[in-house]
Formats: structure tokens, C-alpha cells, sequence
């Protein structure tokens, strides 16, 4: 079982529909909303890489 979830965009950056279906993957796993979340991003501020820990241990 992975450890995190990670999402990237199909192209580039991702896209708004993108970033609410990495939102409702982590809600069916079971992450809580409290936790935190890393993103990677572009040199312009978008979104490359977005990824959360399933357990507080993979923080």
C-alpha cells in the first residue's frame, strides 16, 4: 500500500479539475483534513507536484 498519494499535471501544471480529484482520492483514503499537504511548484507559481501522507508516520 502506498505511502502517500501524489498527483502531478497532465501537462505541466495541474489544472483545477486535477487538484480536486487528488482532493476527493485523499478524502476516499481516508486522510483527515487537518494534514498538511507538499506541493511542488513551477518557477511562474503553479502547481507541478502535489502529494499528502496517508499516516502521520510518513510525515
Amino acid at each position: 500500500m502506498p505511502t502517500v498519494i501524489r498527483a502531478t499535471g497532465e501537462s505541466k501544471d495541474m489544472t483545477f479539475d486535477e487538484l480536486v480529484q487528488f482532493v476527493e482520492e485523499a478524502r476516499k483514503a481516508g486522510v483527515p483534513g487537518d494534514r498538511p499537504v507538499r506541493a511542488e511548484l513551477s518557477y511562474s507559481g503553479k502547481i507541478k507536484q502535489i502529494e499528502i501522507a496517508l499516516s502521520d508516520d510518513d510525515d
